[in-house]
């Protein structure tokens, strides 16, 4: 499957020939370049390295100089393979936005916010224990009952209680490609996208 890296600048809005306010997510896609091409010969299967963001020399370990030295390149920060690519790449080849269209559907994959340890009305939008009235002060969040008694004297696995909520990997499919910016490295797409203004995200076809 073909794809770029990219960071998520934030979002928009555009208009359609309708006057339809489309909101939108700025992504800038690339340059890639590949730094590494995976065979089956002798990898045992067949992916493309693509690498994304400059890195400064003094923050990368000797191997990975010699690894980037290989493709010709300076140190990147994000490294991410392909597997199913539709053209056959050499090391060193820079794939840019432009291997998208306006109008064509992609997948974004990004690493969801991080709220931290939440309790089960934001985690898992429960309503709370009953009404302000009826006696209650204390409940109006709270669990309530957890139906576990003296079988099977333990919490199963997987019971919605409170805990660590986000930092996820998600993948959302299906987002319209709106407007294509070679010159900046842009991709508009429509919708949200997942993760924060900054964040890695990867774009696949």
């Amino acid at each position: 499957m073909s794809g770029l890296i990219g960071k998520k600048i934030g979002m928009t809005s555009v208009f359609d020939a309708s006057g339809k306010n489309i909101p939108c997510t700025v992504i800038q896609a690339g340059p890639c370049v590949v730094t590494q091409v995976k065979t089956i010969e002798n990898d045992g299967y067949a992916a493309l390295q693509l690498s994304y963001d400059e890195k400064k020399e003094k923050h990368t370990s000797a191997a990975m100089k010699g690894h980037f030295a290989k493709a010709n390149t300076t140190p990147k920060r994000k490294l991410v393979e392909f597997k199913h690519f539709e053209e056959a790449k050499n090391l060193g080849d820079v794939l840019t936005v432009e291997m998208f269209n306006e109008g064509e559907f992609v997948e974004v994959v990004g690493t969801s916010k991080g709220k931290g340890f939440q309790g089960v009305v934001k985690r898992h939008g429960f309503s709370g224990v009953g009404m302000g009235t009826h006696g209650q002060h204390n409940r109006m969040r709270a669990p309530g009952s957890m139906g576990a008694s003296s079988w099977p004297s333990r919490v199963f696995k997987g019971m919605r209680m409170a805990g660590r909520t986000g930092g996820n990997r998600v993948k959302l499919q299906n987002l319209q490609v709106i407007k294509v910016m070679p010159e900046q490295n842009l991709l508009v797409v429509k919708g949200a996208v997942p993760g924060a203004k900054g964040s890695y995200v990867i774009i696949e076809k």
